[in-house]
């Protein structure tokens, strides 16, 4: 297998501290692998138990730094340890990131179809929960944040600048 499997050259296999199957390969800002031995960018640390405040903040400089792949990381643990009722929301804002990944990686559709997923997502959120500003973020101006961007990247000549065209939060 090639090394694009989570294989190392010679063909063993990346694994966690705990035994279960990881890429280790490093990694650039947009996520993407790079060939073992490069110079990547440090990885988001998983599974990691912040309260919404430090979520949002922690997501934002990640969005404001042009690493969208690893503010998602942020909004998947918010989404994995946080409370049941906002699963959908922390998701939903997930899929943007990820969709703005997909969008400065040039994946038009991927991009396109990601960034109105979330933004169905958090606008569906809201409005079952009554919630419009959870944590101070404005649901509605994501949403539409987010639609613009599907349409520009869908009309545009290439890959976004994910720094640029990151969203604020708050």
């Amino acid at each position: 297998m090639g090394t694009t499997s989570g294989r190392r050259p010679g063909g063993a296999r990346d694994r966690d501290s705990a035994g279960r199957a990881r890429n280790a390969r490093p990694r650039d800002g947009l996520g993407r692998p790079l060939p073992y031995g490069a110079e990547g960018v440090d990885r988001q640390p998983e599974g990691v138990v912040r309260d919404p405040a430090e979520t949002v903040a922690e997501a934002q400089a990640l969005l404001d730094a042009g690493r969208p792949f690893h503010a998602h990381e942020v909004f998947e643990d918010a989404w994995k340890s946080g409370p049941e009722a906002e699963r959908g929301l922390w998701r939903g804002l997930a899929q943007l990131a990820v969709g703005l990944t997909h969008a400065a990686r040039g994946n038009v559709t991927g991009g396109a179809r990601l960034l109105r997923r979330g933004a169905g997502a958090v606008e569906e959120w809201a409005a079952d929960s009554g919630r419009r500003r959870p944590y101070g973020m404005d649901v509605a101006a994501l949403g539409a944040w987010a639609r613009r961007l599907a349409a520009d990247v869908e009309g545009g000549p290439g890959p976004v600048d994910a720094a640029v065209r990151a969203p604020r939060l708050r």
